[in-house]
């Protein structure tokens, strides 16, 4: 652990993380002929004005870019200039030849298949002439039936509809009611009816990112062909057995069988030495067979925990079919042991139920944030940048991350690193602030893409809940739409339908190793009692709660609900100087500029980001233009990262708490960790993977044993927060701000500290607390504090309570911050010195990615140490040319 108790991990781990899962998952075997159609497509638009070649995996914007037709789509107002593409149909075509040993099966066999892992969205696709299907769903594998139609040389196209056109089409050929919304705010700059289309709901634009509904062919494309079957997938589902009190592993096996066929399936985990050999027997047609391997008595089983908690021990699985005729198959994927339950029961002192997460039997309070898709264009999506993002998360000490409704399924990689980190996931179903149509083909679609979405990721250890939508409940509940009264059943009876009678019925009979929830926010259990949609989804007596409020002081920690479960909440902030910079040109740096109001999709954002800044701090008045801008820049950084820390704090205190019926409090999901563009938004880690104050706070507020101070009812309360038994001793320190001397210090007695609880460490008037600490008033002083265990061993993050705001701080004096850098192995360490104490000294290197081990920190002494990490080759030149340094009083 570094000095503020994050994991050492570095992202030099990147190569290492990814290595170990690109051979996770094998499958091979005879009889089956595959031809990666993989590579370099045609494309064309619909009147062949543009013609040029395409990657495939890839999308037509980053076709387009790469011939330089376009230039980068995110440069300053080019989502409005581009949307001549989306608006387009397109066609990407290829030609392929079969080799001699393709041809060879393919043309002589009973079966060849084209796979389209995923088409976005809208297609018809044809084979030498003929059309051999259509698609309809992004998030669905499609899979078209080709024997007879192969040749030596065979031309395969994909006409692409557009999406905004078929959205509309859709919407107007659905005339008995309307399904709303019809369009996003004015604000979004979107398109419309995206409800009407299963693609990635923010694709036509949301509060954080830009309208770009692509079209391409997103994932892998291959020919299948064989006599016998072919293995479409294997999902194992390691189980507790309560009954024999040992662990088994179900493999569920899907075939696709041209001819009858019997065999013998060998599963067999040699690290438990466990193995057991099954008959197979298969009709033709889809077919599937479901063996259980026990697992032996006589070994240990090591439980996978989420990180922070134990170990995440993953061991690999093996199946070998043998086929009578001698067909062979093979496939093996890494499997983890663990369960979990969602615990909803009566609370004591209590109206309403429990809502928290029992890993392995214990009781877990999640840490983490929501996670939106990494990119508008998924082909631009690298194993690097994922794992950048997921490690990051992890250096954060998050235990969870919630992949949102309103973007994609993630890639298999996400899901594998999450495995290996440590990192659960809250898995929703691609729903989002809208209400759906339930014609039968639709429902039919989406019953589909859940099926195969459900088989896809069930046998990871991380996702440990699916969710059937983002807010959809609450959009009824509270008639965000305007429905008539008369007409609100309707709508709840097509929301009962497409979630509970459909996607529910789905997610119990495939997996029942999870739970699922058909909501967030919901009242859970309650909302079940309620029809499914409760009177209030945000009740903070039952299940999860968003909660964002933008006008009221957030330092005021009254203000916040007291659920059981916060799995959004933020506030917002720019992204730095350097990310905007490379989208922008130097009329855009005013925060009055087009440019800037054009970036920002949340109403009057930029104002509110200003006037929660102005509740406390002084607001930039540098007279150089950029200047102000920059600093404009840090201040919304350090204002988000103060008000979600506050209320971060305040959740992890409410765990052991009951106030008036509330609390208990077992989750905290601030929105959102990253960005899919270069703007404002509420995430921790910007586009490109630079992190936000927020994030460094992240490592603090996050961080398995931390200090809490609060100010209420004129007393001074300090708390311990931890993940471990500890026991722990509290110091405290007032520091005047032209001093770094502390004015008193105040130490506590050893005192034991619950793992999973609160405890209070310190209680006393603030009046006598600056009474007995001469020099100090509410305006001069500030309170330090922090736990430590025996020996330093465990120490908390240090941590502050203004006891006014930093605008009325008398003596805060500028700290003419000095520094060198010198080269410390692979890191490079920064020696600073200053003048007087500091506040929220932020250190920038502008475009060197990488990371630090502290910032946006306090700094009360005259001299302290930060070391950099980067992610990419550089020089102590470069470091020391694009360091630069901020702390609050030098922007007034």
């Amino acid at each position: 652990m570094d000095r503020l108790g994050r994991p050492c991990v570095h992202l030099t781990v990147l190569s290492v993380v990814y290595a170990l899962f690109v051979v996770e998952v094998t499958c091979g075997g005879l009889g089956v002929a595959e031809l990666s159609l993989n590579g370099v497509w045609a494309l064309r638009n619909s009147n062949g004005s543009l013609s040029l070649s395409a990657g495939v995996p890839g999308c037509v914007h980053t076709g387009l870019q790469l011939h330089g037709v376009i230039e980068d789509p995110y440069y300053r107002f080019n989502d409005l200039a581009y949307r001549w593409i989306s608006l387009d149909n397109w066609t990407y075509t290829v030609s392929f030849p079969l080799s001699d040993s393709v041809r060879y099966v393919s043309l002589g066999s009973k079966r060849a298949v084209l796979v389209f892992e995923g088409v976005d969205t809208v297609s018809t696709i044809s084979l030498n002439g003929v059309i051999i299907g259509k698609t309809d769903n992004m998030f669905r594998r499609y899979d078209f039936e080709v024997a007879g139609l192969l040749k030596d040389v065979n031309i395969l196209e994909v006409w692409l509809m557009s999406a905004v056109t078929y959205a509309s089409e859709k919407r107007q050929a659905h005339t008995a009611y309307s399904v709303p919304p019809e369009c996003p705010p004015v604000v979004q700059k979107g398109e419309c009816h995206i409800n009407f289309i299963r693609k990635a709901q923010c694709s036509f634009s949301w509060d954080w990112g830009p309208s770009f509904p692509t079209l391409g062919i997103w994932k892998d494309v291959r020919l299948e062909s064989f006599d016998t079957l072919r293995l479409l997938s294997f999902v194992p589902s390691p189980k507790y057995d309560t009954v024999l009190s040992g662990w088994t592993v179900e493999v569920e096996l899907f075939f696709d069988v041209a001819v009858a066929s019997k065999g013998i399936v060998l599963l067999s985990v040699p690290q438990l030495q466990s193995a057991a050999k099954f008959q197979l027997s298969l009709m033709p047609g889809q077919s599937n067979a479901s063996f259980v391997l026990h697992i032996s008595q006589n070994v240990t089983v090591d439980l996978w925990w989420p990180f922070g908690h134990g170990q995440q021990p993953l061991i690999k699985l093996l199946i070998d079919i043998s086929i009578e005729g001698g067909e062979t198959f093979h496939a093996e994927r890494l499997i983890a042991f663990r369960t979990v339950e969602l615990v909803q029961e009566p609370i004591l002192e209590s109206p309403g139920r429990s809502f928290y997460f029992r890993i392995n039997g214990q009781p877990i309070f999640l840490k983490g944030s929501n996670w939106i898709p990494a990119h508008a264009f998924q082909d631009q999506v690298t194993a690097d940048r994922l794992t950048q993002l997921l490690v990051s998360a992890q250096m954060a000490h998050m235990n969870v991350l919630r992949v949102w409704g309103g973007g994609i399924y993630e890639q298999d990689l996400f899901y594998s690193l999450c495995d290996q980190l440590g990192i659960m996931v809250w898995q929703d179903f691609m729903f989002a602030c809208a209400l759906y149509p339930i014609e039968q083909d639709f429902i039919q679609s989406v019953r589909e893409e859940v099926t195969q979405q459900v088989r896809r990721l069930k046998s990871h250890p991380s996702v440990v809940i699916w969710s059937g939508n983002n807010e959809n409940e609450a959009a009824i509940a509270d008639n965000w739409f305007s429905i008539p009264h008369e007409q609100r059943q309707h709508y709840v009876n097509d929301y009962v339908h497409l979630y509970v009678e459909n996607i529910r019925q789905i997610v119990q009979q495939e997996d029942s190793t999870r739970p699922f929830l058909v909501s967030s926010p919901t009242n859970a259990v309650e909302s079940e009692k309620e029809g499914w949609v409760a009177h209030n989804p945000y009740d903070p007596h039952y299940g999860d709660v968003h909660f964002y409020s933008y006008v009221t002081d957030c330092w005021d920690w009254r203000k916040f609900p007291r659920t059981r479960f916060a799995s959004e909440y933020g506030f917002q902030s720019w992204p730095s100087f350097s990310t905007l910079r490379k989208v922008t040109v130097p009329a855009d740096w005013d925060f009055g500029s087009n440019f800037s109001s054009h970036r920002q999709h949340h109403n009057l954002g930029n104002i509110q980001m200003l006037l929660q800044a102005l509740l406390h701090y002084i607001l930039p008045n540098n007279t150089d233009p950029v200047q102000r801008y920059r600093d404009n820049i840090y201040i919304t950084q350090v204002m988000q990262a103060q008000c979600v820390k506050t209320q971060t704090e305040f959740y992890r205190r409410s765990r052991s708490d009951i106030v008036e019926g509330k609390g208990h409090t077992m989750g905290a999901l601030y929105w959102q960790l990253n960005d899919i563009w270069q703007a404002p938004s509420w995430s921790s880690i910007e586009f490109g993977g630079k992190w936000k104050m927020l994030h460094y706070w992240a490592v603090r507020f996050f961080s398995p044993l931390i200090t809490v101070g609060v100010e209420d009812n004129g007393d001074f309360l300090l708390y311990a927060v931890s993940d471990l038994n500890v026991d722990c001793i509290l110091k405290v320190k007032l520091y005047r701000w032209n001093s770094f001397t502390p004015q008193c210090s105040l130490e506590s007695d050893w005192t034991k500290v619950k793992g999973g609880g609160v405890t209070q460490m310190f209680q006393c008037p603030v009046s006598k607390l600056l009474t007995d600490c001469r020099k100090c008033t509410r305006h001069t002083c500030v309170v330090i504090f922090d736990v430590s265990g025996q020996g330093d061993v465990v120490r908390s993050p240090t941590n502050y309570l203004f006891l006014s705001s930093p605008q009325d701080a008398e003596g805060l004096q500028k700290p003419k911050i000095t520094f060198t850098v010198e080269e410390a192995g692979a890191r490079f360490k920064v020696n600073l010195r200053c003048s007087s104490p500091a506040l929220f000294v932020w250190l920038d290197v502008e475009d060197i990615p990488g990371v630090f081990d502290d910032n946006g920190f306090l700094m009360m002494s005259e001299s302290y140490t930060v070391f950099f990490t980067a992610w990419r080759v550089t020089t102590l030149k470069e470091v020391v040319d694009k360091l630069h340094i901020t702390s609050l009083r030098d922007i007034y």
